[in-house]
This record gives structure tokens, sequence and C-alpha cells, in this order.
């Protein structure tokens, strides 16, 4: 299983890039911060000086219907926020 499971591109995570260097990844939720370092370095070439991490759990959401009360759960996920080395970049959109 891959540690990296898709890039976080909103305004806020592209805004961070442009001003602080920084990329938000959602990755495996059995990753640490090494893997993810290795990982980043490798697949984008870059260089990565720090590495913070988050858990997310999986809300619980409901909703009224016609047939009665609908309860279902979110995913749960790991998000990771990578901070790279003053100058370098990475384009998400180059290959579309």
């Amino acid at each position: 299983m891959s540690v990296l499971i898709k890039p976080i591109i909103t305004e806020k995570m592209t805004a961070g890039s442009e001003k602080h260097n920084r990329y938000g990844f959602v990755v495996a939720s059995t990753a640490n911060k090494i893997e993810i370092k290795q990982a980043i370095e490798k697949n984008y070439g870059v260089t990565v000086t720090s590495v913070r991490t988050m858990n997310y759990v999986g809300k619980v959401k409901a909703r009224n219907t016609t047939q009665g009360l609908a309860i279902g759960r979110l995913n749960k996920h790991k998000k990771a926020v990578v901070y790279l080395k003053q100058g370098e970049t990475i384009d998400f959109y180059s290959s579309i």
C-alpha cells in the first residue's frame, strides 16, 4: 500500500503553498512522519524540512428521511502538512 493517497488541493492549502511553502496530503493511517518524508522526496524530487500529521475521526451524520432517521458515518483519515526547503515547489497541475 502506498503512503501517499492524494494531495489536498483547496483554497487554504494553495494559499499556504504560495506564502509558506507548505503542501497538504491525505496519507495512509499507518504511515509515520519518516515514511511520509521519504515518499514525498522520492515522488516529487524535493527536500522536505518538516512534516506535521493530523488524525481525523470519522463523524457520525444523521438526517431525517421519509423512511425515518438515516444514520451514517464519514470515513476517518490522516492528513500530513509538509514544509519544503526554501525555493522548492511541487506543481500538481503539470499533468492536467
